[in-house]
Formats: C-alpha cells, structure tokens, sequence
C-alpha cells in the first residue's frame, strides 16, 4: 500500500500559486504510487487559539483535546494519519498569512506543558519522523524572500512541532505580477521533484 500524503493550503487563493504547487507535489506523489488528499484550511473552521494550555496538560504522545468545537480535530486526525505532509502558504506582511498562523498556533496541542513546567516539551521528539514539503510565495525574488520574510521558518516550526521534517523547501518569488499567475516550469519540476522524494520509502 502507498503512502498518505496530507497537503495543507493556507492560501486565500484557490487556484493560485500556493494551491497549484501543492497539486503539483501531490500529483507527483499519487504518481509515485501515494494516496494523496488536499484540504483547503479557508474551508475549515479554525477558532483562535486562546492560551489556555488545557490540551497540553495531558501526558503522552498523542495531541491533547482541545476546548474549542470545531473543525482543527479533523485535521489533526488527518495530520496523525498522513505519512508525510506538504504545508502551502503565502507571505503577507512580511510573515505567514492570518489564515495560516491561526491554524499553526494550534498546534500548541503537539505539546505537554503541565502547570508549572518552565518550557513546553515536544510530544513527537525523538519519534520517527513524516517527510514534509514547504512552500511558499512572495511578491519579492525568492532570493530576497527567504533571507527577509519569516514564511519559511514558521512553516518549519510548525512542521518540526507535528514530528515532520523538510525533504524539500519551495520559495515562489515574483508571485505578484498578474491575478491568476500561473507557475513557471522550473517552479513546476522542482514541485514534482519534491512530491516524488514524498512518495519514495
């Protein structure tokens, strides 16, 4: 049986260039013999994360319950059953976009962080872990993006949270240039490169 691999699009675009390079990556893995699945987070009710730290307070491996009813139970059940993930969002304002950072500050639940415990411990730390693609976007030259926006590095934090680690990382840069831009072959190829390394044992 093939892998699962799990795409995560935080963009507020479908169809636009976050949407279409994880496509690529997951056509490339479904290629490769995986069994893919998309979701759109801008589908999803996600609520604010509110500090209250009561899913960190359970002991274990497993993410801890959150208060909130709604819709991050899903997809924390789909993450936990995914073999390798692709995690797909865009810069706004210098950083990963509202829709995207509401979704990662939820993964607070990744963690156990008992009252009086000065720093939080990670609950996947020293397990086995997913492969996981990143991609981003800016308006900017991706030369310039990665060193000067924060996308990437929280995209990396959220994967290393979920027990997942970056076989590749995809910077789209002059994203900006017209409304529906469509992806570039080089940005098409290196999207496929990396949902081949997913679909690989």
């Amino acid at each position: 049986m093939g892998k699962k691999i799990l795409g995560i699009v935080g963009s507020y675009r479908k169809g636009g260039v976050i949407d279409s390079a994880v496509s690529e990556v997951l056509d490339a893995a479904r290629e490769g013999g995986a069994e893919v699945e998309k979701i759109h987070l801008l589908d999803r009710r996600i609520e604010f994360c509110t500090n209250c730290r009561r899913c960190t307070q359970r002991e274990g491996p497993e993410p801890g319950p959150c208060v909130h009813d709604d819709d991050m139970a899903g997809l924390i059940a789909a993450i936990e059953e995914a073999d390798a993930l692709v995690l797909g969002a865009p810069v706004n304002f210098g950083g990963v976009n509202a829709l995207t950072q509401r979704f990662l500050e939820r993964l607070v639940c990744y963690s156990w962080w008992p009252w009086g415990q000065a720093a939080p411990r990670l609950r996947k730390k020293g397990k086995p872990a997913k492969k996981a693609v990143l991609i981003t976007s800016s308006a900017m030259p991706a030369i310039m993006g990665r060193f000067r926006t924060g996308a990437l590095k929280s995209l990396k934090k959220g994967a290393g949270v979920i027990g997942a680690r970056p076989v590749a990382t995809l910077y789209v840069g002059l994203a900006a240039r017209s409304e529906r831009q469509p992806l570039g072959m080089r940005t098409v190829a290196r999207a496929r490169r990396a949902g081949e390394k997913l679909s690989k044992p």
